[in-house]
């Protein structure tokens, strides 16, 4: 009986290894050959879609795309009839990799003690075993860039492609941007707020002197070093000159309305280039954000009224009133890093209050890409480009939508991960009980 019952916990035993085996996928190979996915609806994204269309790829890279287009001898021919192919989708705004469960701290890294760390990377942090990342690819968003979010000026971000066995092979792209927390200029008078408005004045005065101090140090490190005089190296102010140069962009969190013209008058102050992300009251400042060329990552569409008086709608609406406003613009799934899989229904929820269904495609895709630099790499689907791809069964902007096959650079994805093996496990229960799914 001894021996049964030993034998029968590690045959239990196999079985949850296997099962948390199954949950964290390996990460694919290089592509071998090539690759030809014939005969589903092609979404290129910045052109028409082609119905009966055919996307070929070699060596990680799209060679050739169309209606009428030859298949060499010599590739894997994969039939995608009644299928849709999209471009991966773009989470511009995440802390996917840094964050696991947000109620626990050890698995958080996306924030760096004090308030003055732009020599942070965000991809060094990154976790590659996150069970996060194989969930999120599953639903089309192969693409998303990580942030920092500790302190005032929080560091640099990553664009990741959510495959691979280390940091060092997610990293599509770094840095991205460096980002900066922006104060709120008014006080907050809701219930769950502690502090008097003194206060919170006092700290807002006190966090943009930190701002402001910061890159005047900068500045002044930045014209010693090219003077040949520099003091000791710094890497805060090494990892500030390219924003002072104007290579990289300052991406600044703000969603209020004199949030945003505060931080637009900042940067046109220190000629850098800014990035707004959050955005609800974007629409409410657009001719200044036209002026200046300021694009907006929308802080998820998924949300309530930040004000009491809003309309529900409002922030449904905000890529619409930006699109008609000549903003660029794109949509995020508002950084939490469990949710990013949820990307394609903000843009559907903004596609059902106005914004087009063609703009709402292109707002997780092409303009994202553009916003952080990348578009000549990723965010449609044209020669030359990454074959960064997913074939699903239906529109991506419907929540029955099924993702059957992924491509990273090529790569075939297993797109196994933790909800399909519990969807799998309770399916058998119910089986085994004589209930119907």
């Amino acid at each position: 009986m001894r021996r049964l019952m030993m034998l029968s916990s590690i045959l239990c035993l196999g079985a949850l290894m296997t099962a948390a085996l199954a949950a964290v996928p390996t990460p694919a190979p290089p592509q071998a050959g090539t690759i030809a996915l014939v005969g589903g609806t092609v979404h290129p994204v910045d052109g028409p879609d082609i119905p009966n269309g055919t996307v070929i790829f070699s060596n990680g890279k799209i060679t050739a795309i169309g209606a009428s287009v030859t298949v060499p001898a010599d590739a894997q021919k994969i039939d995608v009839t009644g299928k849709h192919v999209y471009p991966s989708l773009i989470d511009a705004s995440t802390v996917i990799g840094l964050t696991e469960i947000g109620a626990i701290r050890a698995t958080n890294d996306a924030a760096e003690v004090g308030d003055i760390n732009p020599n942070v990377r965000a991809e060094v942090a990154v976790n590659p075993e996150s069970e996060i990342i194989p969930v999120t690819r599953s639903n089309g968003v192969l693409l998303a860039l990580t942030t920092p979010n500790g302190g005032v000026i929080c560091g640099t971000s990553a664009l990741l492609q959510l495959d691979g066995w280390t940091w060092e092979d997610l990293t599509l792209q770094s840095p991205i941007a460096m980002h900066v927390n922006w104060p709120r200029m008014s006080p907050v008078t809701a219930w769950w707020m502690q502090d008097s408005e003194e206060k919170q004045l006092e700290r807002r005065d006190q966090q943009l002197r930190v701002v402001r101090q910061a890159f005047d140090d900068a500045r002044t490190y930045m014209m010693a070093k090219a003077a040949g005089q520099a003091p000791e190296p710094d890497f805060r102010w090494d990892a500030m000159i390219p924003v002072l140069e104007g290579k990289l962009p300052v991406a600044i969190e703000a969603d209020e309305l004199q949030q945003i013209q505060a931080a637009a008058a900042f940067g046109e102050s220190e000629k850098i280039k800014v990035i707004i992300v959050g955005g609800y009251d974007a629409p409410l400042c657009a001719e200044l954000l036209k002026r200046d060329s300021i694009p907006v990552i929308i802080g998820g569409i998924l949300r309530t009224p930040q004000r009491v008086d809003d309309p529900f709608d409002t922030p449904f609406t905000v890529p619409d009133r930006l699109r008609q406003a000549g903003v660029s613009y794109c949509i995020s799934g508002g950084g939490d890093a469990s949710n990013v899989r949820n990307l394609p229904y903000h843009a559907a929820k903004a596609a059902s209050y106005g914004l087009p269904v063609a703009e709402a495609l292109k707002s997780i895709t092409i303009y994202p890409a553009r916003i952080l630099g990348v578009a000549d790499r990723v965010g449609s689907l044209a020669v030359g480009k990454d074959a960064t791809l997913f074939v699903a069964d239906g529109d991506i902007l419907d929540i029955p939508t099924h993702v059957e096959q992924a491509f990273i650079q090529g790569r075939k994805l297993d797109l196994t991960d933790k909800q399909r093996v519990l969807w799998d496990k309770y399916k058998e229960k119910y089986k085994r009980e004589g209930i119907s799914n």
